[in-house]
């Protein structure tokens, strides 16, 4: 009989889950200062999944077939080159902060894209009101001033953000019916080995690549990098899959929820990045609009329509 796991690990894993994960987008914010965004996303990518895949295939896991491939490259285009190649692309001009409040609400969009597209199963009423709040604080956090500091550019990089949501959302969807392979260590580091490999070439194509030197990445660039490969993609994945594994979905849950804040502090602390009035009522909106949404009074079935954010975007 498989015996529970300490308090003092579980603790550990959570903090990893919630610390790690909000901490990513500032550190994107640093690795794209003097890195091209889509090609730092690339090539994250491609370093995270080669190591995730070799050690899952080295602990046993068959290898993957055509079709989960051709599942993967979907899946990963949907999630991490759309999604967040997105992301990437809008800390140009918008806070990270910022930023990860516009990803939290993609619980938001899973509702509407199953409800659509998926299992197609109604939303209820308290679900109903958790997307009305949502999206009322969605406008809100938009028309901050805090997001408009860059002007045009920072509008169009919150709406790219929101779009991203939404390839997000869908991607996650799609991928609960792909073919897959039954280890989720494996499955994961497929889609960051597509993603990858799709994300550097369209580095190419948008024209990153021109007045690009390797030799000019800055210090905090290469340790923000680095910190994304082996914190955000492998440690906190790691200790993700761990806690779904020991605690309740639920629980494990609630990082959609908890990121967001640790992300928009961190911003403000650690980067200078303002918050206004407005963004911290838009903030508790859209985390409050989540909770709602993704905890008591579901059914089953309603669970299963509301999965948690993606654990491979950040």
């Amino acid at each position: 009989m498989k015996s529970s796991p300490g308090r003092t690990p579980v603790l550990l894993a959570f903090g990893a889950v919630y610390l790690i994960w909000g901490s990513t987008y500032l550190a994107i914010r640093f690795a794209i200062g003097t890195i091209p965004p889509l090609l730092m996303a690339g090539v994250r990518f491609l370093i995270a999944g080669s190591a995730l895949y070799a050690w899952s295939r080295g602990r046993g896991a068959p290898r993957p077939t055509p079709a989960q491939w051709r599942a993967a490259f979907m899946v990963g285009g949907l999630l991490l080159v759309c999604g967040n190649g997105a992301v990437v692309t809008a800390e140009q001009w918008v806070p990270s902060g910022l930023t990860a409040l516009l990803v939290g609400a993609v619980p938001l969009w899973m509702v509407l894209v199953d409800w659509g597209w998926g299992m197609r199963v109604r939303p209820s009423g308290r679900v109903a009101a958790g997307l009305l709040g949502g999206f009322a604080g969605l406008a809100l956090l938009v028309g901050a001033p805090a997001a408009g500091r860059g002007g045009l550019r920072a509008l169009v990089g919150s709406l790219l953000v929101i779009a991203g949501a939404l390839a997000w959302a869908t991607g996650s969807i799609y991928s609960r019916h792909a073919p897959r392979p039954s280890r989720p260590r494996l499955w994961v580091s497929m889609q960051m080995l597509a993603g990858g490999m799709l994300l550097v070439p369209l580095s190419g194509l948008v024209g990153e690549w021109r007045g690009f030197h390797p030799a000019s990445v800055s210090l905090r660039s290469m340790a923000a990098l680095a910190y994304l490969v082996v914190f955000g993609s492998l440690v906190a994945y790691t200790a993700y899959i761990w806690l779904l594994s020991v605690s309740t979905p639920a629980r494990v849950g609630t990082y959609a929820y908890v990121n967001p804040v640790v992300a928009l502090v961190l911003g403000w602390a650690l980067a200078g990045e303002p918050l206004s009035f407005r963004s911290v009522a838009a903030a508790a909106i859209i985390v409050g609009s989540v909770v709602v949404i993704t905890t008591g009074g579901r059914t089953a079935r309603e669970d299963r329509a509301v999965p948690a954010a993606g654990a491979v975007k950040r």
